[in-house]
């Protein structure tokens, strides 16, 4: 499906994987003023999570049985491919498997971009041309408090059991009826021993504070990365902050800034730069430290003791998506630990799927052994989730911190 892209051609140029995380929203003055007017006009006035497609008269035929085919919208790089011919083997399976033609498409580039382009479509009624996509936690959010996401039959998902604990339960999607996880990650503090003197950077205090490192600080683009980080590091927990605590935490932030320790905000354009040594110590996600270290094994990496994030991006079947039993379908196949396990061991992301581990330790011993990767319980146990934001103060919230980022 060829849709007009509504962003200006600088912008979309911006998006590109290795320039803006597929996490993070658009850090320009005018990228900021696109994402806080889509943010306003996508939420205001809408039902609550759960609440049914606001526009849809009926639903949709299915047309799973007829069409052997399920449309999927993802991410850049973000799937297991054979570098000889770059096709992508699970894909190739599941089409064997199940008869299932695949179109897969690598067009979701950033949330909001990608939110800009399906919104009029589904605010109409209209079906986008997708049967699934993955959508970034604070995204799948939104579309379910909207109506825009389709509740999940769990009956074509028996593999649903297999998601990991600490993503089955999530305040912004309750039991996961509405989404599965696709992989997920922690953000932390990343540093570069050459650039702090052979320092180690371990807290969120050291790294907003320390002289030896003024000037040479990157934090990240995403809100919810950054201040999450931020409030843990204050004894705060991200599931039930107030307001008051949010504004503190900005505060904080602020102050830093001022004193000159935060040289920039940036999406994963901060791997370069660490790499380099331009940058000391950042904040970071952990896909793009276990891929920089495996060029720079000295680079450091830390999950505070106060607490980090974990986040999620998620399989989503759109409202009158033409073929959700297939979709589902597909869910499910990804969620057979031997197939997660096919498309962890290229990504390096966290496996959301109990047992993908198992069939590593023999197939990669360094991936499975790998605890960014595979975390312990425990370290699971250490992370915590960003609450899910009702449309006014996801609003209000989005509009301080890119005051932060601009200013």
């Amino acid at each position: 499906m060829n849709e007009q892209n509504p962003l200006p051609p600088e912008l979309t140029a911006a998006l590109a994987r290795g320039l803006v995380s597929r996490r993070t929203l658009m850090s320009s003055a005018a990228g900021i003023a696109a994402v806080a007017a889509l943010a306003a006009c996508g939420s205001k006035g809408r039902a609550a999570a759960g609440g049914g497609t606001p526009t849809a008269k009926a639903a949709p035929t299915d047309m799973s049985e007829q069409d052997k085919v399920v449309n999927w919208s993802n991410w850049p790089e973000y799937i297991d491919v054979n570098d000889k011919n770059q096709t992508h083997p699970s894909i190739d399976a599941f089409t064997k498997q199940t008869g299932i033609k695949v179109n897969y498409t690598e067009d979701y580039n950033d949330n909001d971009e990608f939110y800009a382009k399906v919104r009029p479509l589904l605010a109409a009624g209209k079906d986008t041309g997708r049967d699934v996509w993955v959508s970034t936690d604070w995204m799948a959010s939104r579309l379910i408090r909207l109506g825009y996401a389709q509740k999940l039959d769990l009956a074509n998902i028996p593999n649903h059991g297999n998601v990991e604990d600490s993503l089955a339960n999530v305040p912004w999607d309750p039991g996961r009826l509405y989404t599965l996880p696709w992989q997920s990650g922690f953000a932390g503090i990343a540093w570069n021993p050459k650039a702090t003197g052979g320092k180690k950077v371990e807290s969120v205090d050291q790294l907003l504070t320390d002289p030896a490192l003024k000037g040479k600080v990157t934090l990240l683009t995403e809100m919810r990365d950054t201040v999450g980080l931020v409030l843990m590091a204050m004894g705060k927990k991200l599931a039930s902050f107030t307001d008051a605590d949010f504004d503190a935490a900005m505060a904080e932030l602020q102050k830093a800034k001022d004193a000159g320790q935060i040289k920039g905000f940036t999406g994963n354009d901060y791997t370069k730069p660490l790499a380099a040594g331009d940058t000391a110590a950042c904040f970071a996600w952990t896909g793009d430290v276990v891929q920089l270290k495996a060029d720079n094994p000295n680079l450091g990496y830390a999950l505070p003791s106060t607490g980090y994030t974990l986040w999620s991006d998620n399989f989503v079947i759109p409202a009158l998506a033409q073929h959700k039993k297939n979709a589902e379908r597909l869910i499910n196949y990804y969620y057979d630990p031997k197939v997660m396990a096919m498309v962890v061991d290229y990504v390096n992301y966290i496996a959301p799927v109990k047992g993908a581990k198992e069939f590593l330790v023999k197939q990669d011993p360094s991936v499975a052994q790998n605890p960014l990767i595979f975390p312990s319980p425990d370290v699971l146990a250490h992370s915590q989730v960003f609450k899910g934001l009702d449309p006014v103060t996801e609003t209000k919230y989005n509009k301080k911190f890119q005051a932060l980022i601009s200013g």
